[in-house]
């Protein structure tokens, strides 16, 4: 899959990712068919094909950094705004606050694929 689809795809599913819920990179990447390209969806959510990146985190629950977002600490007050408790160790709780999207929200962003072309 060409970078530029997958970034497409990656754009559809986290405008997905509901408010107050996170999503790994690796989650957003199986979502886009392609689960062993977790790095590839942070490279597109850094070139900014996403609002909602702040919603994203890695497979332990951790953010990603002042570099990811240019102000240290922005990620976490845009999850705490939204109702994420976030640990002083800059972690989410992945058992409490992960999105687990329901099959027909997986049919959902397949058909918004198709639609699109991606």
């Amino acid at each position: 899959m060409p970078e530029m689809r997958l970034t497409a795809r990656v754009a559809v599913v986290c405008a997905r990712i509901p408010e107050g819920k996170v999503a790994t990179y690796g989650q957003i990447a199986a979502l886009c068919g392609r689960p062993r390209a977790a790095r590839m969806v942070g490279f597109a959510l850094g070139r900014g094909c996403s609002g909602n990146a702040h919603r994203v985190v890695n497979s332990r629950g951790r953010l990603s950094g002042a570099a990811a977002f240019g102000v240290p600490g922005l990620q976490w007050a845009m999850l705490e705004a939204e109702g994420v408790a976030v640990s002083p160790d800059e972690t989410v709780d992945l058992g409490r606050w992960q999105w687990e999207p329901e099959e027909w929200e997986e049919a959902a962003i397949h058909a918004a694929f198709a639609e699109r072309g991606i």
